[in-house]
C-alpha cells in the first residue's frame, strides 16, 4: 500500500509517494510551467539503502489532469517507477492552504469539503484554487484512493480569541470571519513534535518558539503542545520580513501608496506580495546571495539582513513574553536551518532571556541538532522540517479511521 502527498500550485504540482507500512519515500518529482512553454516533468526515486535515479523530461503539460496522468505513469514506469498498478496507491494526501474556521483537524475529502474549500477561496484567493483542482483531478485520476486534505491553518486553530482577533468593529469578525489564522502550520506542527522527541518531554509540557524561515516566514508560540500565537495573519503576508513579502508595516501605506503615487489595488498587491522583503530591500530573495552581496561590500545588502534577523529577534522577546516559561527555540526551513549567521544574529543579545548560542554547534550542519552552549536556560534547536512526511502521517492517521 502507498500514499502520494500532492501540492497542487497554479502552475506545478509536487509530489511524494510513501509506503504506507513504514512511511519511507520511495519517489518525490516536480511537474513544472503547466500550461506553458517548456513544461516538464522531474522525478527522483528511492531504495531502502537511500540510493537514488533521477529521471527529467520536458513535454507538453497542457493543465493539472495532464500534469497528474504524467506523475501516474512515470510512478508506473518499468524503469523509474515505484509501483505495479495504480490501485497500489490507497491514499492521496493534499495540501489546502486555508482551511479557514471550518476545518481544525486532517478531513476525509468529500463533496461536502470539496464545497466548503471552495467558500474558503475568497480567504486564499492565490492558494486554495490550485490546491482544489489538484483534489478534482486526483479524484478522476485515483478514484479507488481516500482522498485526505491536510490545512496549513489546522495547527494554528487553538490560538485564543485575544491573539487571533484584530481590533476592527467586531462584525467584520462575525459576518466575514477577519481574524489571524496562520500558516506554515504542517511544518510548526512537525518540527514541535521532533522537538518533543529529542528533548524527552512530553508535548503537554513543553513550550516552544518555532521559527520557519524559507521564502516565506512564520513563528509561532506553542504551549503546552497546542499554538497560542503566530505571526502570519489572514493571509501569509502579516510578520516577518520574508523573501518577496513585506511582513508587518504600517496598515495605512496601502492608503498612502495609493493616494500618492496612484497605484491600483493590483499594483499593491503585487509590490508588498513580489517585490518586497529581502527582494525589496536589496534586490534578491536568496538570503545565501544576500549574505555573498553583504560580503562583497553591499550595504544595501547587510541592511536587508539586518532588518529580517531583528524582526525575527523582536518576535522572540513577544512570545517569550506570551509564553511565560520557554523550553526551547526551533529553527527549521531552508533559511532556518542552513543560515548559521541568521541564527545567530536572531538570537544574539538574548543571554539576559536564558538564551546562549554556542558558536560552534551553531556551525554543525546535519540533522537535529542542540546549538545552544551548555549554561543556557533555553534550548536552542535546528530541525528539518519535512512537510511531506507530515502530510503522509496525517494521511496514515485518516485513513486509519476509516477502517476503524
Amino acid at each position: 500500500m502507498k500514499i502520494l502527498v500532492i501540492n497542487s500550485g497554479s502552475s506545478s504540482i509536487k509530489y511524494e509517494l510513501f509506503d504506507a507500512e513504514d512511511l519511507e519515500i520511495l519517489a518525490s518529482g516536480l511537474v513544472e510551467k503547466i500550461g506553458e512553454h517548456g513544461s516538464a516533468l522531474n522525478h527522483k526515486t528511492f531504495t531502502k539503502l537511500k540510493e537514488t535515479s533521477q529521471y527529467s523530461k520536458q513535454l507538453p503539460i497542457p493543465d493539472h489532469n495532464i500534469a497528474l496522468k504524467c506523475i501516474l505513469d512515470i510512478l508506473l514506469h518499468p524503469e523509474h517507477g515505484v509501483i505495479k498498478d495504480s490501485s497500489q496507491i490507497v491514499a492521496v494526501g493534499h495540501r489546502v492552504v486555508h482551511g479557514g474556521e471550518l476545518f481544525h483537524r486532517t478531513t476525509i475529502i468529500d463533496d461536502k469539503v470539496i464545497q466548503a474549500i471552495r467558500e474558503n477561496i475568497h480567504l486564499a484567493p492565490l492558494h486554495n484554487p490550485p490546491n482544489l483542482k489538484g483534489i478534482e483531478v486526483a479524484r478522476e485520476v485515483f478514484p479507488g484512493a481516500v482522498q485526505v486534505a491536510v490545512f496549513d491553518t489546522a495547527f494554528h486553530h487553538t490560538i485564543p480569541k485575544k491573539a487571533f482577533l484584530y481590533a476592527l468593529p467586531l462584525e467584520l469578525y462575525e459576518r466575514e470571519k477577519i481574524r489571524r489564522y496562520g500558516f506554515h502550520g504542517t511544518s510548526h506542527s512537525y518540527v514541535a513534535e521532533q522537538a518533543s522527541r529529542f528533548l524527552d518531554i512530553p508535548p503537554g509540557q513543553l513550550n516552544l518558539i518555532t521559527i520557519h524561515l524559507g521564502n516565506g516566514a512564520s513563528m509561532a508560540a506553542i504551549q503546552g503542545g497546542k499554538c497560542i500565537d503566530t505571526s502570519m495573519g489572514m493571509t501569509p503576508l502579516e510578520g516577518l520580513v520574508m523573501g518577496t513579502r513585506s511582513g508587518d508595516i504600517d496598515p495605512a501605506l496601502p492608503f498612502f501608496l495609493a493616494e500618492h503615487l496612484g497605484m491600483s489595488y493590483d499594483d499593491i498587491n503585487e509590490l508588498l506580495n513580489k517585490e518586497s522583503g529581502l527582494k525589496g530591500l536589496c534586490g534578491t530573495n536568496d538570503m545565501r546571495e544576500v549574505i555573498r552581496m553583504r560580503d562583497a561590500g553591499d550595504e544595501r545588502a547587510s541592511l536587508a539582513l539586518e532588518i529580517y534577523c531583528y524582526r525575527i529577534k523582536k518576535y522572540i522577546g513577544a512570545y517569550f513574553a506570551a509564553l511565560g516559561r520557554l523550553d526551547a527555540i526551533v529553527f527549521t526551513a531552508g533559511i532556518g536551518e542552513n543560515s548559521p549567521e541568521v541564527r545567530e544574529r536572531s538570537c544574539s543579545g538574548l543571554g539576559h532571556l536564558g538564551i546562549e548560542l554556542d558558536k560552534q554547534r551553531n556551525f554543525s550542519s546535519s540533522g537535529i541538532r542542540e546549538i545552544n552552549t551548555d549554561t543556557s536556560q533555553v534550548k536552542v534547536l535546528v530541525i528539518p522540517t519535512n512537510e511531506e512526511l507530515k502530510i503522509a502521517m496525517e494521511t496514515l492517521k485518516a485513513l486509519e479511521h476509516t477502517r476503524d
